[in-house]
C-alpha cells in the first residue's frame, strides 16, 4: 500500500519547522539506505515517487555492491520507484528539532511490489493468511547492549558507563532496577520519542549480561507493521544512544562469554472476527496452535540463513545460553526455541526464540509466519512439549540447527518450502549476497589469524 499524498501536506501544515527530511529503504541485510532531502522535495514522493537504483536491492551488510546478482552491470543499475509507507512521515527529535522521516518500499516503473523489497516478501506471506480467513497477530522483542563509543587499547568493545555514576557496570543483575536507572535518561528519552513517532514500546529490563536491555514492543494484528515498529524502533535507540554518549548495538554476539542478542518473534492468529484461535484453556494450546509450532519446527534448519544472517550471528548458539540449538519446543521454558509463555487462556500464542537481533524484521517475520502456515495447512504434529531441560533434549537430538553461516546458506538454497512462500527470486537473490559476503568476510586477515597461526603454523 502507498501512502496518500494528502498525508504529505497535513504533516508538513502541522509541522512548519521541519526542514529535511530522511527517506530510507531496508535492504535484504536490514541495514536502512536512503537519502536526505530538503523538505521541498518531499510532496513529489507522495505524488510519484523517488527513483532509487535497483542495485540498493542486493547490496551486502557494508553497503557494497553483490555483483554476482546480475543487478548491477547486467541490468544497467536500473532505478526501480521508491515511494512511501502509509504512516511512518514523522519527526526525528534525535536528529534535530527540524528533522523529520518516512521509510519507503520499491516497486517497478509499473507499480508492481519489487519483489526483492523485505516489506513485499513479508506481504506475499501474509496474502496467505488473508485468503485462508487468518490474521497474524505479532510483537517483536529485540535485546541489545549499550557500549562505550571507544574501543580498549586492544580493540574491544566496553559496556557504557552508568549515566549516573560513570562507572562501567560489572555483574550480570539479570532484571536489576538499579541498571535500569542507570540508563535512566536514555529511557526516558526513548519512550517519548517512541511515542513522537508512534512507535508503541513497552516496558524495559536489564538483561542477562552488564550494559544489556531489551524492550517490548506491543503486538498487533498487523505484522507487517509490527516489522515496521522494529525498524524503526532500531534506527531510533541507536540515534538516542548516541546522544547520550554510547551506542546500541544489536549485533547478534559482541562479547565471547556473554550473552547473545535475541530478537523474539510473539505470534497468535485470529480469525475474522478478531477471536485468538490460540486461545484454549490447556497450557500447550488450542490444535490449531500446536500446528503452526509443528510447521515451526519442521523449517527452522531451513530458514537459519534468515534467523542468523551473519558470521557473528553463530557464536550465539550453544547451549546452557538461552539461545536455542535445536528444534525444540514447550510450554513456559525457556530453554527451548518455540515457547509458549504462560498466561490466561485468551493470550496463548508462541514465542519464537530462535533469530538474532541481527535478523531482518521483515524476513525473520516472514519465515516465522511462512513456516507456521505451512504447518497449519498440513496439520504438522510438532511432538511431545519439552519438560524441563530443553539443552539436554537437544544434547539427544539427531537433528540440530545449522552450526555456522555457510551450512545455513547451503540449506537454504536448497529450500522448497520457503522458496515457495518468500519466492523463488528473492531465495536465489538472498542466497547470492550472503554468499559475496561469506567470501569478503574470510578474505580479511584479522589479528586473530595471527594469534593462532603466526608462530604455529
Amino acid at each position: 500500500m502507498v501512502a496518500d499524498p494528502r498525508e504529505c501536506r497535513d504533516f508538513l501544515a502541522a509541522h512548519p519547522q521541519v526542514k529535511f527530511v530522511d527517506v530510507f529503504f531496508t535492504s535484504m541485510t536490514g541495514v536502512p539506505r536512503g537519502k536526505r532531502l530538503r523538505v521541498h522535495e518531499l510532496q513529489a514522493i507522495y505524488d510519484y515517487g523517488r527513483f532509487l537504483p535497483g542495485s540498493i536491492l542486493v547490496v551486502d551488510t557494508r553497503g557494497a555492491d553483490c555483483e554476482e546478482t546480475g543487478l548491477v552491470w547486467e541490468d544497467g543499475d536500473a532505478d526501480r520507484r521508491a515511494r512511501p509507507v502509509p504512516g511512518t512521515l514523522t519527526l526525528a527529535p534525535w536528529l534535530g528539532d527540524d528533522m523529520a522521516q518516512v521509510m519507503l518500499s520499491l516497486y517497478e516503473l509499473d507499480g508492481t511490489p519489487n519483489d526483492l523489497d523485505p516489506r513485499h516478501v513479508l506481504q506475499r506471506v501474509l496474502d496467505r493468511y488473508a485468503a485462508d480467513g487468518l490474521t497474524p497477530v505479532a510483537a517483536c522483542e529485540l535485546e541489545y547492549y549499550l557500549v562505550d563509543t571507544e574501543r580498549t587499547a586492544d580493540g574491544d568493545l566496553q559496556p557504557a558507563r552508568s549515566m549516573q555514576t560513570g562507572q562501567r557496570p560489572q555483574g550480570i543483575e539479570v532484571y536489576g532496577l538499579p541498571e535500569l536507572e542507570s540508563i535512566a535518561p536514555f529511557l526516558r528519552e526513548l519512550w517519548a520519542t517512541a511515542d513522537v513517532i508512534g512507535v508503541p514500546l513497552e516496558g524495559a529490563i536489564s538483561e542477562f549480561a552488564p550494559s544489556q536491555v531489551e524492550l517490548t514492543l506491543k503486538h498487533k494484528p498487523d505484522a507487517l507493521r509490527a516489522c515496521d515498529d522494529a525498524l524503526l524502533f532500531k534506527r531510533m535507540a541507536k540515534g538516542l544512544a548516541l546522544r547520550h554518549g554510547c551506542e546500541a548495538t544489536f549485533m547478534a554476539k559482541p562479547w565471547s562469554d556473554r550473552a547473545g542478542n535475541g530478537f523474539h518473534v510473539h505470534v497468535s492468529f485470529n480469525d475474522a472476527n478478531g477471536n485468538n484461535l490460540c486461545a484454549d484453556e490447556d497450557p500447550e494450546g488450542s490444535p490449531l496452535l500446536r500446528h503452526a509450532i509443528g510447521g515451526m519446527k519442521a523449517l527452522l534448519g531451513e530458514g537459519m540463513a534468515i534467523l542468523a544472517p551473519n558470521a557473528n550471528s553463530y557464536r550465539r548458539f550453544k547451549a546452557n545460553s538461552y539461545a536455542p540449538v535445536a528444534a525444540t519446543w514447550g510450554v513456559n521454558n525457556r530453554t527451548v526455541s518455540l515457547r509458549i509463555p504462560a498466561g490466561p487462556a485468551p493470550t496463548r500464542h508462541v514465542e519464537h526464540r530462535v533469530a538474532g537481533a541481527d535478523g531482518n524484521p521483515y524476513l525473520v517475520m516472514a519465515v516465522v509466519l511462512a513456516s507456521a502456515h505451512h504447518g497449519l495447512i498440513r496439520k504438522l504434529d510438532p511432538g511431545p512439549a519439552v519438560v524441563g531441560d530443553g539443552y539436554a533434549v537437544a544434547a539427544r537430538e539427531t537433528y540440530r540447527l545449522p552450526a555456522n553461516w555457510f551450512s545455513a546458506v547451503d540449506l537454504f538454497d536448497q529450500t522448497t518450502v520457503l522458496r515457495d512462500y518468500l519466492g523463488d527470486r528473492f531465495v536465489h537473490m538472498f542466497v547470492s549476497v550472503k554468499r559475496t559476503e561469506q567470501a569478503r568476510f574470510f578474505e580479511a586477515v584479522t589479528s586473530l589469524d595471527f594469534d593462532w597461526y603466526l608462530r604455529n603454523a
